[in-house]
């Protein structure tokens, strides 16, 4: 009997670049089943062609994705949501003047199996099933995230911090194994990150979801990662628990420059 593979998600060797421009430049790293895997790095690491080409969203020049034992580096980026693999955007991109349970319920049409006759005339199977999955989102993450209240408007008419939340549900909608969150927290006040914190460890603890966040704040990174992996100009500088992370002495070069080694960027 074969041992369970030690990543859920593994990244080998990824290089990446646009024109002259390199984003990516080796980086290979592996997320476990069940962890907050965190990437962090100034303004145009890599962060986000990192999970890009995740998605697949971008495809590699060299190197290799696999994903549950399977390579899946040049799958299309439909198919890699299917297998369970889902994400949300540093800028919100939902349907502005659907409600906020339709933007949800689209996330999970990747699953349904209603074939197209009886999906056009919304009968028997098609009815049962989209009931179903309607109970499955009111009961299980619109409840989760306490979006109950908005639940019938348009998402146009909401605030930034709750349409980041209405992301977040159109992506768990999707049954996720891994669940890529890029910067969730950007333009939010204490109080909106604080809950988006909660939220992602709720999700992690109660869904078994395994996370991997793209995220500025360094107080959110370091209270609830269980491991860190910072990239600069695209190359992999550093891997570990936060602990670890927060005194080394290339993270705090990246973020600080030579001339100020302090702590106060990686405490705050």
């Amino acid at each position: 009997m074969s041992e369970a593979p030690e990543y859920q998600l593994q990244i080998e060797d990824l290089h990446l670049s646009f024109g002259g421009l390199k984003a990516l430049s080796g980086v290979s790293t592996g997320v476990k089943k069940g962890e907050i895997f965190s990437i962090i790095g100034p303004n145009g690491a890599g962060k986000t062609c990192l999970l890009n080409c995740i998605n697949n969203f971008y495809q590699p020049e060299k190197g290799k994705v696999i994903f549950e034992g399977r390579d899946i580096t040049d799958l299309k980026a439909h198919r890699i949501a299917t297998l369970g693999i889902a994400r949300t955007f540093q800028n919100v991109e939902l349907f502005a003047h659907m409600t906020v349970l339709d933007n949800i319920k689209l996330g999970g049409h990747v699953h349904l199996k209603s074939g197209v006759f009886s999906g056009g005339i919304y009968f028997g199977k098609t009815r049962r099933e989209e009931m179903a999955f309607r109970k499955h989102i009111e009961k299980e993450i619109i409840d989760l995230l306490e979006i109950e209240h908005i639940r019938k408007r348009p998402v146009h008419t909401l605030p930034y911090g709750l349409q980041k939340r209405v992301e977040i549900a159109r992506a768990l909608a999707m049954r996720p194994k891994i669940l890529l969150l890029d910067e969730p927290c950007a333009g939010m006040n204490l109080e909106e990150t604080e809950d988006i914190a909660r939220f992602v460890l709720d999700i992690n603890e109660e869904w078994d979801v395994t996370i991997i966040l793209i995220e500025h704040d360094m107080g959110v990174v370091m209270d609830i990662s269980d491991r860190v992996c910072v990239l600069d100009f695209g190359i992999k500088i550093a891997e570990g628990d936060p602990l670890k992370i927060r005194h080394d002495e290339h993270v705090i070069k990246a973020y600080l420059g030579e001339e100020d080694k302090t702590y106060s960027r990686l405490d705050a």
